[in-house]
């Protein structure tokens, strides 16, 4: 795969079940993903200028996990080509919509769209959840942070290899 960036094309899809549908981010989200935000990681949240980046700056492949017309899922994908690698930067659903598939369908699509051999991302050590679905993916332990996250958490730093 080129380590080239290039713009995000993205057709809404749904998934198998027609649970919910996946869709491309943008600004008009902010509002959306601020609530998400807070509700999946609490403390851990961005702060409003990342979120505001996170939805604007070019080459990020950011999407939407939507049901009923409203955001209750997202991811961000972010290349380094200096480093040949892209980082998730975040992936998040709202609790009374997990266990549904629909980390794993944003994690999928995001990787797609993302042109290197080589994703990392990091998690909370105690987001057992979170570990399973990235392991069960092909994503393997390469780091370890320690106090990465606000109250002191460390991080485990996960690559996957394609």
């Amino acid at each position: 795969m080129a380590n080239q960036q290039r713009d995000v094309q993205v057709n809404e899809i749904s998934d198998p079940a027609g649970m919910f549908r996946i869709a491309k981010a943008n600004w008009q989200d902010l509002n959306d993903l601020r609530r998400l935000e807070k509700v999946c990681f609490e403390e851990d949240a961005w702060p409003l200028f990342d979120l505001i980046a996170v939805l604007t700056m070019p080459h990020v492949v950011r999407l939407k996990a939507v049901v009923d017309g409203r955001m209750v899922g997202f991811i961000a994908g972010d290349p380094h080509p200096s480093e040949g690698v892209a980082w998730i930067a975040t992936l998040g659903v709202l609790p009374e919509q997990r266990r549904k598939g629909m980390a794993r369908v944003l994690l999928e699509e995001c990787e797609q769209l993302l042109p290197f051999r080589r994703i990392k991302l990091s998690v909370r050590v105690d987001n057992l959840a979170a570990i399973h679905l990235y392991e069960k993916v092909g994503y393997g332990r390469v780091d370890y942070w320690r106090n990465y996250y606000h109250n002191g958490q460390d991080a485990l730093v996960l690559e996957k290899r394609r």
